[in-house]
């Protein structure tokens, strides 16, 4: 795997501004830290010093420390007596029951809409694949990354069960966060994006037993690329 050392040097510690996001001060403020961690800008293992964070996003303590109680929540910092707020580790049993429930979900979602997916629903996967061709081809992980989340959701969304992302948000997080690991390796963007026009052009068919096929391959693709992650990188893993 490509070294990431270059990766995480030149990304560490980064946040956007309140300006980015949408909501309270807390709100935008816990949007904020999140991403930076989500990203990984903020490394697994690593302290959250509140006061950084204070100066970067002009903000009291009061919004950071609420915000890190609901990140605490999601399982993405824990807290250490005497010590700090800290950047969860890794957990391999977490990514792969993470996993374990996306696939479920989204298996069963490519059947539902296989059997039913709108031409207006073709046009707007289909539009989202061309954009996912650019950024691969330019090796533009995040904008990839971004669209590829987009592909997932709108899968689900088309559906009509309305619940579903949520679900999936909450048990993905920790696989979501991994990911990220991922993007620097060269060729996996094409690859993904060859596995994503796989589905689309079994949805395009209505071929219900080759939509689950395809989907599978891509969702076990990730478990496949995700597992060595541990031994790669031990110091981001819990007991490691």
């Amino acid at each position: 795997m490509q070294d990431l050392s270059i990766k995480f040097m030149t990304t560490k510690s980064k946040i956007r501004t309140l300006g980015n996001f949408q909501g309270s001060l807390t709100d935008r403020t816990f949007l904020a830290i999140r991403e930076a961690i989500m990203e990984l800008n903020f490394l697994p293992g690593e302290i959250i010093r509140k006061q950084y964070i204070c100066n970067v996003l002009g903000v009291s303590r009061s919004p950071v420390s609420e915000a890190l109680a609901k990140l605490r929540n999601e399982g993405l910092v824990e807290v250490v007596p005497q010590s700090g707020t800290f950047v969860s580790k890794f957990s391999m049993q977490d990514i792969i029951e993470g996993a374990f429930l996306r696939e479920a979900i989204e298996l069963a979602c490519i059947e539902i809409l296989a059997s039913k997916i709108s031409e207006q629903q073709l046009k707007d996967l289909n539009r989202n694949l061309k954009l996912q061709k650019v950024l691969a081809d330019t090796d533009d992980y995040q904008g990839f990354y971004q669209l590829d989340a987009e592909m997932h959701g709108m899968i689900m969304d088309f559906t009509g069960y309305k619940n579903l992302a949520k679900v999936t948000k909450t048990g993905w997080v920790q696989v979501d966060r991994a990911r990220q690991l991922l993007l620097p390796i060269d060729g996996r963007q094409k690859e993904a994006f060859q596995e994503h026009q796989a589905v689309i052009q079994a949805l395009e068919k209505r071929d219900v037993k080759l939509a689950r096929k395809k989907m599978k391959i891509h969702l076990n693709q990730l478990i496949l690329l995700l597992t060595p992650l541990e031994k790669e990188h031990p110091h981001l893993f819990e007991n490691s």
